[in-house]
């Protein structure tokens, strides 16, 4: 039996909230989600795979999208879960919620933001997640240094996350170059899993 989720009309991270506890009741097999857009398609699309489903996505009009999931119904338990938790022990977040560092001079500001994500990689294997907020988000969609540094990072394995909501507002979502698409959940389980978060 494939069970439905009609998420459309639902802010940030409420369709995810909703895939969730779903799964975590009923360990469907297979799962149809609607949303009405692209962040949220990206957001359930993430988490259902992440929790070991294969997902199919159609878009069938501008304000809709159908993800069909199938597979694995162990989401959500501990067996599933726990493997994940252990591995992001001593690991470090970074939280970017602003486009430059600091305050005063906003050159100055982007000159030093630059200069920090460049300097990033520096942490090595212990840099495990950048989370981008609020005017954060406009590092993933601005061509330049910091956008680059970003783009080396996530090809060295670092897991870059952008907040939807943000980039939605701001009007950047076809505009972003790096990172994941997230949303408020994903962020607070980042934060309660990291070892250390660097806040600059």
């Amino acid at each position: 039996m494939t069970h439905q989720l009609d998420c459309r009309g639902l802010a940030c991270p409420e369709p995810v909230i909703r895939c969730r506890d779903l799964i975590s009741a009923q360990h469907p097999a297979a799962l149809t989600v609607l949303v009405d857009n692209a962040a949220a398609q990206e957001n359930v699309r993430r988490f259902l795979e992440r929790n070991g489903y294969t997902v199919a996505t159609t878009q069938q009009a501008a304000d809709r999208w159908e993800l069909q999931a199938t597979g694995s119904a162990c989401a959500a338990s501990a067996a599933c879960q726990a493997p994940q938790a252990a591995s992001r022990l001593g690991r470090t977040l970074v939280l970017i919620t602003t486009q430059t560092l600091g305050r005063g001079d906003d050159t100055l500001g982007e000159k030093l933001m630059n200069n920090f994500l460049g300097s990033l990689g520096e942490l090595g294997e212990g840099l495990w997640r950048i989370v981008l907020l609020n005017g954060g988000v406009k590092l993933s969609a601005t061509p330049g240094s910091a956008l680059e540094s970003l783009q080396k990072l996530e090809a060295a394995g670092v897991e870059i996350l952008v907040c939807g909501t943000c980039l939605q507002f701001y009007g950047l979502l076809d505009a972003r170059r790096v990172g994941q698409i997230t949303n408020m959940m994903d962020v607070v389980t980042s934060l309660a899993l990291a070892d250390k978060v660097i806040r600059p």
